[in-house]
């Protein structure tokens, strides 16, 4: 996994670097989740909204409502796909794990693609990623952080 400025960028894993989402394939599954920039960039969530399952959702369109300290907006989807599950447990059980942990518990849908071949060309990995990301977080200049939680006594 490469750090840049506090962000966390593993290589083994696909970027949309517009969208500033990451995607994991599991068989013909994808899960898909937000970066270390985006959830930097847009603060502590508060709200997260899912598409009803088994709906089709074609690429950049919305996969849910995002709404964090200082955003409110879609997570689009990287390419088109059916979703298939959404992360709504560990949502309601703690609001901020993709705060804490964007790339393992903070994951958001995983859908079944449905144009993967002809969708996926704008997709980053590896060394590729790790430098169109070093170019997009020096450009706006930004230093990643994670939530953490406070101590029971500062509650």
């Amino acid at each position: 996994m490469a750090i840049l400025y506090g962000c966390d960028i593993p290589e083994d894993y696909y970027f949309d670097l517009e969208r500033d989402l990451w995607v994991r394939f599991e068989g013909d599954l994808a899960v898909l989740g937000m970066t270390d920039l985006a959830q930097t960039r847009g603060g502590k969530l508060v709200n997260l909204v899912f598409k009803k399952l088994g709906k089709v959702i074609a690429q950049g369109k919305s996969a849910a409502t995002i709404e964090s300290a200082k955003w409110v907006g879609p997570f689009p989807m990287p390419f088109s796909g059916e979703l298939v599950a959404v992360n709504q447990a560990t949502f309601s059980a703690d609001i901020l794990a993709a705060n804490k942990d964007p790339y393992g518990a903070g994951w958001l849908v995983k859908v079944r693609p449905v144009n993967l071949a002809a969708e996926r060309g704008h997709l980053l990995t590896g060394a590729d990623a790790v430098a169109a990301y070093r170019a997009k977080i020096e450009a706006l200049g930004v230093h990643c952080y994670r939530c953490i939680e406070a101590p029971d006594e500062l509650e």
